[in-house]
């Protein structure tokens, strides 16, 4: 009795994968999916998770053991793509930018999109001329500390974040000038406003 009930157990940890999905805030979600599990059961259960509605923006991106990064296919099964040995690691993503930013309806949404853009300029895969970079990385810098305060943000004050791979004291001298003067008392919504919708159309 007990050997079959071992053996039972086996099986079923056999048809069992564990996966960590990373967010764009840099927690993790782990869950477990069953062996012939399809991209689109473990994209529904991150989307609940996060209570995400509008999903059609966002992807579940693995990388490979030659270091390749790819976009999980939904209406494939989970295990046969990773080539990897289980527990699975894979990411959350905006696999689509908006068009229009400022017809998303969800707070949750534009935050990630937020996320995504932030960590896209990070690391250097934003396309963009020095002038809108500026305007880019101070919309981010109200979102971080809100508006300018003199008392609690000395000369300086923006060199403390990294808005970029790299970037001059002139980028962040006018980074902190647009943060000071064109910003002020600016109501942050995460810079998706039709003014500022041209921002996006500068992702690859």
């Amino acid at each position: 009795m007990l050997s079959r009930f071992v053996s039972g157990s086996l099986r079923n940890l056999e048809r069992e994968y564990s996966c960590t999905v990373r967010l764009l805030d840099d927690t993790e979600y782990t869950c477990t999916i069953q062996r012939d599990a399809k991209g689109q059961y473990l994209f529904d259960l991150i989307c609940h998770h996060l209570n995400l509605l509008e999903k059609d923006y966002f992807g579940i991106r693995y990388v490979d053991p030659d270091k390749q990064r790819h976009w999980l296919e939904f209406t494939k099964s989970v295990a046969k793509q990773m080539k990897s040995q289980p527990p699975f690691t894979l990411c959350l993503r905006v696999k689509f930018y908006p068009p229009d930013p400022a017809a998303l309806k969800e707070e949750i949404t534009r935050y990630l999109v937020f996320l995504q853009i932030k960590r896209d300029l990070y690391h250097g895969r934003l396309l963009c001329k020095t002038s809108d970079a500026a305007m880019l990385a101070a919309h981010i810098l109200q979102a971080e500390i809100g508006d300018y305060d003199p008392g609690k943000h000395p000369e300086g004050y923006s060199s403390k974040f990294q808005f970029f791979p790299k970037h001059s004291e002139r980028l962040e001298r006018r980074i902190a000038e647009i943060h000071k003067t064109v910003l002020i008392h600016f109501v942050c919504l995460l810079f998706f406003s039709k003014k500022k919708m041209f921002l996006c159309h500068f992702v690859h």
